[in-house]
């Protein structure tokens, strides 16, 4: 098989990955009666939580207000709670409850740990290459998600 040919089709691979990635993300956010921006918020408070509000704003690109609705949603939903920072009386810091933890335990670990499972088969100089591999690749999709931002 060609390199060009082989080129295609991990394009094509990478495509229905990321269509499973959304699938993926749309049962877990119905599972947990989120919608995809609120779940994508719950994931930012689950891996470096407790974390400001202005810290969600910018890792979903949203504004302040928005960000707060966000918030709002998750609290009714028992996913987050508001506390002061003990070191900044003029800012809140948004944790994840108990509730959303159960949710990391039983949506979120099991696709870790299928995937380091998968990974077993792959020796030490093959993980290498798919390390450098998916750091390409999400450097390539950074640059295009900014070169598509810049266009008008």
């Amino acid at each position: 098989m060609s390199k060009r040919v082989v080129i295609g089709e991990i394009a094509m691979e990478l495509r229905q990955l990321q269509q499973s990635f959304d699938v993926f993300d749309e049962a877990a956010a119905a599972r947990l009666g989120l919608n995809r921006t609120d779940l994508r918020c719950l994931d930012v408070v689950l891996a470096d939580g407790p974390v400001p509000a202005g810290q969600i704003s910018l890792a979903l690109k949203l504004s302040p207000a928005a960000t707060t609705t966000v918030i709002d949603r998750l609290e009714r939903a028992g996913m987050v709670f508001r506390s002061p920072d003990p070191g900044n009386r003029r800012r809140v810091l948004v944790a994840a409850t108990d509730a959303a933890r159960s949710a990391e335990t039983e949506i979120f670990v099991p696709v870790g740990q299928a995937g380091a499972q998968a990974l077993q088969e792959y020796g030490p100089d093959e993980l290498a290459i798919i390390l450098d591999f998916l750091r390409t690749a999400r450097r390539v999709q950074e640059e295009q998600t900014a070169r598509v931002r810049t266009l008008s």
